[in-house]
């Protein structure tokens, strides 16, 4: 049975030769370890092993885990964010991956002003256009990313998308090569600000792919946490 220390090694690896293939070091790519559902105990196992950055699904779980561990870990919010749970955790996140519509934003930069920070975010795109997930249409994220700009208490850093779930992971490259394209584009489109920076894509089922097509975060929990 395999331990959490051999599958780190093993997706570490595979992090690398995927790296490799686009021309990048490993170092270039940050794996978020996703800790839904996952015990405290399990979660203190994989930062011994130093992997610091954590991410959350659900804003009541991180800030209850928050509360156990603090702010050792670097925590990111990946899943759907209500505006009503925003006050749960707008002091907690190294990143929020989901701003996923203006309305979530402008919560987000108001919580952000009444803390005195500024919180970095990703804008989520629908990269599919699957009517089951979130995110904005990818024609609309040049627009879209120009509106928060205009948000004085965000920070934009870049995309993020969650791919269709596929038995071959190949059959998401054309969606992991247009958020590459997306990505490119607006950076170079607001290259008068330099935060444009990350491209949060890939899971335990493809992230392969995605590192191989322009990935600077890949969220892994399956991978991480199942035994062979």
């Amino acid at each position: 049975m395999n331990s959490i220390a051999e599958n780190i090694r093993r997706i570490q690896d595979r992090i690398a030769a995927a790296a490799h293939k686009s021309g990048r070091n490993a170092s270039d790519v940050k794996l978020i370890a996703v800790t839904k559902t996952i015990d405290i105990d399990r979660i203190r196992a994989l930062l011994s092993l130093g992997v610091n950055s954590l991410g959350e699904n659900r804003p009541q779980e991180l800030a209850e885990k928050y509360k156990l561990l603090g702010q050792g870990p670097e925590w990111h919010l990946i899943g759907h964010l209500q505006t009503n749970k925003v006050k749960l955790i707008i002091d907690k996140v190294h990143l929020i991956h989901s701003v996923d519509s203006l309305r979530l934003a402008e919560e987000i930069n108001k919580r952000a002003a009444e803390n005195g920070k500024v919180v970095d975010i990703l804008a989520e795109l629908n990269i599919a256009l699957e009517p089951s997930k979130h995110g904005i249409n990818p024609d609309e994220a040049p627009e879209f990313v120009g509106q928060l700009y205009e948000m004085k208490h965000l920070c934009v850093r870049g995309l993020m998308c969650v791919a269709p779930y596929v038995d071959e992971p190949e059959k998401n490259r054309i969606y992991f090569a247009k958020m590459q394209q997306i990505f490119i584009d607006i950076k170079g489109k607001y290259v008068h600000n330099i935060d444009i920076l990350d491209l949060s894509m890939g899971m335990t089922n493809d992230y392969e792919i995605a590192v191989e097509e322009g990935a600077t975060m890949v969220r892994i929990g399956t991978g991480i946490f199942r035994s062979y």
